[in-house]
């Protein structure tokens, strides 16, 4: 098994590419090690020594380590978790991962929030995976759209410029109705 990695525009992650599918639905994310009872993997991973985050994607998993970590001397260690895992045969979530990806709303403005999420899931989200990471719609109120952005995207240096120019240029655009994108953190 051979595991490729590549950088991500946030120096504190780093995305790894086992090679085979992580996850046949949906993304996990685990900005703690908190619930990781649902993922043996997550588990292991947070076991090595400063991992701070642990995000998987269909084909990948994405990593975040913490400042006073190099990724010199935690990316062996990590390799070979993923390594061990993957061979070993063991799912890694616990339960079936579904899901849109998006918050559930059942809004007045349905329409609008229909074309928000169409527009996040075809134009944003597969770029946003490149990166190694993942952005959800929670909600739409008076013009303005709440995302969280998830992976190498949260706490990313580039996150607020690919929010702000990328994706609420793209939303004004199509969508009349939305004037602004605001982040939530959770």
């Amino acid at each position: 098994m051979f595991i490729q990695t590549e950088s991500t525009p946030n120096p504190a992650t780093l995305k790894f590419l086992p090679g085979l599918t992580v996850l046949e639905n949906g993304t996990a994310d685990f900005p703690s090690s908190e619930g990781t009872d649902k993922s043996p993997l997550a588990a292991r991973l947070f076991s090595v020594s400063g991992v701070e985050g642990v995000f998987f994607g269909r084909d990948f998993i994405t990593i975040t380590k913490d400042e006073a970590t190099n990724w010199d001397h935690v990316k062996p260690a990590l390799l070979g978790v993923i390594m061990e895992h993957f061979q070993s045969g063991k799912p890694v979530m616990l339960g079936d991962v579904t899901g849109s990806g998006h918050a559930d709303h059942n809004e007045e403005d349905a329409v609008v929030v229909g074309q928000i999420k169409e527009l996040l899931d075809s134009r944003v989200r597969p770029a946003v995976a490149q990166d190694g990471g993942d952005i959800t719609f929670y909600g739409f109120e008076r013009g303005v759209v709440y995302l969280q952005m998830q992976g190498a995207c949260a706490g990313c240096p580039s996150s607020t410029m690919t929010l702000k120019m990328g994706i609420e240029n793209l939303l004004r655009h199509y969508i009349p109705e939305v004037t602004e994108v605001r982040p939530v953190a959770i």
